[in-house]
């Protein structure tokens, strides 16, 4: 990363906490730090499950833990454990914590009507502009991929979703059973892995990658969320699928998909996929591709090209 890049973005950081007033000690006048202020909003009207706003907003779980202890002292929150489950914690406002949520909403307002006020319509338009694409990309640089377990909750959903989809969007929709089978050990390594997209915590994106020993790798149900395309997560999925393969020693990958899925083949042709004759009897396939490993791959791990 250039150093010019870095320090533009500390500059931009810098001029972002001194506009929205985070550098002062009693964030908007409320005699409270900036991260209380943001937590009362997180937790919102309806409350919240105290490992859903962890994850959400990336805290270290014992910090997480001593806000919601100052504020469960000013008598804005209340913490209990659900019906369901007394380990799964929740939290929720009080009545004086939704009275100082509105007015911390209220405050914000004025920051950002302070922020626009001086502007011209067009430089308006322009900062607007330049906002929404700032937080587009923000979101993006903070999807982080993982190795998940197929058993997993956020697993399991996210391959519903993916063969859900499918059955919408097939011409003759999608039947789990007669497509070709992902074996169990090909979801775990050495077999193989399903890699876990996943934004504030929820999940947004999966893929399998099947890593046979002396054979192709294989990518399989590949899938991005709705709400989170356009963020790239597909290119950055993909790779790191990819990377997996790699790592194992692969010569080179492999995948098919239907010809509805339009954006996925412009994906993998772009991504530098070549389209080959088929290679499996897949029922739902209509187009099949291959990729070699990259040069720069096989020497780094001092093997021949």
């Amino acid at each position: 990363m250039r150093a010019a890049d870095i320090a533009q973005i500390r500059r931009f950081n810098r001029a972002v906490a001194e506009g929205i007033g985070a550098l002062q000690e009693q964030y908007l006048g409320r005699g409270r730090p900036m991260a209380e202020a943001r937590l009362l909003w997180e937790i919102g009207e309806d409350g919240a499950d105290i490992r859903e706003l962890r994850d959400r907003l990336g805290l270290d779980a014992g910090y997480l833990s001593r806000l919601l202890r100052s504020l469960e002292r000013q008598k804005l929150v209340h913490v209990r454990g659900t019906t369901d489950d007394r380990r799964v914690r929740r939290v929720a406002l009080t009545a004086k914590g939704r009275r100082e949520r509105a007015v911390l909403d209220s405050r914000s307002d004025a920051v950002a009507e302070r922020m626009l006020q001086p502007l011209t319509e067009r430089q308006r338009v322009s900062f607007l502009a330049a906002v929404a694409e700032v937080e587009r990309l923000l979101q993006a640089s903070m999807v982080q991929f993982t190795v998940e377990r197929p058993t997993s909750k956020d697993a399991r959903w996210c391959l519903a979703q993916y063969y859900e989809e499918l059955n919408e969007r097939f011409d003759s929709g999608f039947d789990l059973d007669a497509a070709l089978p992902v074996e169990q050990h090909e979801l775990s390594p050495p077999g193989g892995a399903l890699i876990l997209a996943r934004l504030h915590g929820q999940p947004v994106g999966c893929g399998i990658v099947k890593t046979p020993r002396r054979r192709p790798a294989y990518i399989k149900r590949m899938w991005v969320a709705p709400n989170a395309r356009g963020l790239g997560i597909g290119r950055r999925l993909l790779a790191e699928l990819e990377d997996h393969a790699w790592r194992t020693g692969a010569a080179c990958v492999q995948l098919e998909t239907n010809r509805a899925l339009e954006e996925a083949i412009a994906l993998y042709r772009q991504s530098g996929y070549a389209e080959v004759a088929a290679f499996n009897d897949e029922p739902y396939a209509d187009h099949w591709f291959e990729k070699a490993r990259p040069l720069a791959t096989r020497l780094d791990r001092g093997t021949t090209p």
